[in-house]
């Protein structure tokens, strides 16, 4: 027995020094060692390779997504004013301001120059006041099919309201038109100032309402005969 073994741990040793990994293992039905080998130096040769491939691979990789952020940040650079010596946290914040500058702008010029086609639409708003000398900044909005007196029209329910005119804009689509007035009214101060203001809100809308009654009245100039009309008298003073 003794030299059996001692048989199989010169095989082991010999076979470790040629680069064969092998083990001795109890054989519970013989009763003796038997040799376990496995050639174990290729796999691990193997190993090692497809390790290094995949650290090239990921360096590689890494690299690539480097260039193509710092790209996007000289980007960036040449769109953002004296933007050379900043920072990349620097130049990424003064990006968002300027997005979310945009989104407010073009927001603001959406509401103004958008036009239903499905309704015929009146808004009377107060977007400004100057409590100092009493004064109020309003604007009308119209929309409605065009016809050939509506300017003329317009221009005598502006008058009919004693207010000054500060600007007037005007859009169209196809056959639909959009009229923007802008205007100042110099009210009396004191807790007189909300009535006053809600009278003239009051007295705008009815007389822009009017002219819209009147491009119902001719159904010639009407796409849709059946638009509805939508009208909203606003108070935006409290929110300012």
């Amino acid at each position: 027995m003794n030299c059996q073994i001692s048989g199989n741990l010169g095989g082991f040793y010999e076979n470790e020094a040629k680069g064969v990994s092998q083990s001795l293992v109890l054989d519970s039905e013989k009763g003796e060692l038997v040799k376990a080998s496995g050639r174990v130096g290729k796999k691990t040769g193997k190993s090692e390779g497809k390790s290094i491939a995949a650290l090239k691979s990921h360096s590689e990789a890494e690299r690539r997504r480097r260039e193509r952020i710092n790209a996007h940040l000289a980007t960036l650079r040449n769109l953002v004013p004296s933007s050379d010596k900043m920072d990349k946290a620097a130049l990424l914040a003064e990006v968002i301001c300027q997005v979310k500058q945009l989104k407010e702008t073009a927001t603001h010029v959406s509401e103004s120059f958008f036009i239903p086609l499905d309704s015929d639409e009146i808004r009377v708003e107060t977007i400004a006041e100057n409590a100092g000398d009493g004064t109020c900044l309003f604007r009308a909005s119209i929309c409605c099919e065009y016809r050939p007196e509506l300017l003329s029209d317009l221009r005598e329910v502006i008058n009919s309201l004693h207010v000054n005119l500060v600007k007037s804009e005007i859009s169209t689509l196809g056959s639909r038109v959009k009229n923007i007035f802008v205007f100042t009214n110099v009210i009396d101060g004191g807790y007189a100032n909300i009535e006053v203001r809600e009278i003239l809100l009051t007295s705008a809308r009815q007389a822009f309402s009017s002219v819209l009654d009147k491009v119902s009245a001719f159904p010639e100039y009407s796409t849709y005969p059946n638009k509805r009309q939508r009208i909203s008298c606003f108070d935006t003073s409290s929110l300012l």
